[in-house]
């Protein structure tokens, strides 16, 4: 079994784990939407109406991280030979459609609040009610984004900003019905919750805009950028040069191909160990990642005939 077989495999295993991370984040928001549901139609406060749909759009988001998470899990085949990883990429984009939808609704119902103020109802039972949803959202947010970055899994770390943006949301929520019960203005309520639509739609254009650079097929960040040129600065030190370096990351996956000039007195027996060692390294370097060299020879001047790919 060769080493990109064997890292396709654990890959694939360490993937399809992933999965409970959805289904618990699936069971918060089904939680947490009967929890705020109840404190809505306690309080009849649009703030908490627009703090429960939100959790429905959670409900979605999670289902949809369910199913592309399953799909990305899978090994790679005929039809695609770099794997599934992508797909974690539409369940991202999805959620982040989701939110802006749930924005219009939220701003709708705002508006219309505004339009016709009414008073809040039992916000004492409310308010707790409302806290004991955020505590669940919270807990289950930081699980699914730390495990997202451990994975570098974009689903989950979506799934888990959308959680903490909740949050934050409910906090808001929370403390404009708390005002709203002291002092009895009806109107910060309704202008509570377009302050919420308003952060939602910020958290949803930059879930969408990550999407389209990853399926756009974006470089390696500047950091992982900076670990391959630390490894290439060790190689050059004993003669060998690089040109038409190459990244893009695919979920999980990262993939880096180079040139990799050698004297052209080596043998191929030596190039071949070079390549075979620094493809090593950079996975070292990266965690994770496929690395796809090509040996030409430093003399050759046609060996930097494609050098515009830098």
């Amino acid at each position: 079994m060769t080493h990109e077989t064997t890292q396709n495999k654990n890959l694939t295993l360490n993937r399809a784990s992933l999965t409970r991370f959805a289904w618990l984040s699936i069971g918060a928001a089904i939680t947490t939407i009967a929890l705020k549901t109840g404190a809505y139609l306690l309080t009849g406060s649009i703030g908490m109406l627009s703090d429960a749909v939100e959790s429905i759009v959670n409900l979605m988001g999670a289902a949809m991280a369910l199913g592309m998470l399953t799909i990305a899990a899978r090994p790679p085949d005929e039809s695609h030979t770099f794997g599934h990883n992508k797909a974690e990429y539409f369940s991202s984009g999805v959620e982040g459609i989701l939110i802006l939808l749930a924005a219009v609704g939220i701003i709708t119902a705002a508006v219309e609040r505004l339009l016709n103020a009414r008073p809040l109802e039992q916000v004492g039972i409310g308010l707790i009610i409302s806290i004991a949803a955020s505590l669940i959202n919270f807990v289950v947010g930081r699980i699914l984004i730390r495990a997202g970055k451990k994975c570098n899994s974009i689903a989950l770390e979506a799934d888990g900003q959308h959680l903490m943006t909740d949050v934050w949301t409910s906090v808001g929520v929370i403390g404009g019905v708390a005002v709203v019960a002291i002092t009895g203005w009806s109107a910060l309520d309704p202008l509570v919750a377009l302050a919420v639509a308003a952060n939602i739609i910020w958290t949803g254009v930059q879930l969408i805009r990550r999407s389209v650079s990853g399926l756009m097929d974006v470089s390696l960040p500047a950091r992982e950028q900076q670990a391959i040129e630390s490894v290439l600065a060790r190689y050059r030190e004993r003669g060998v040069k690089f040109h038409a370096l190459l990244t893009r990351q695919a979920a999980a996956r990262r993939f880096v191909s180079v040139h990799v000039l050698v004297p052209g007195e080596w043998t191929v027996h030596d190039a071949h160990h070079i390549a075979e060692k620094l493809e090593n390294d950079i996975r070292a370097a990266l965690g994770d990642a496929v690395v796809i060299t090509h040996i030409e020879p430093v003399e050759d001047e046609i060996s930097m005939s494609d050098i515009h790919f830098e």
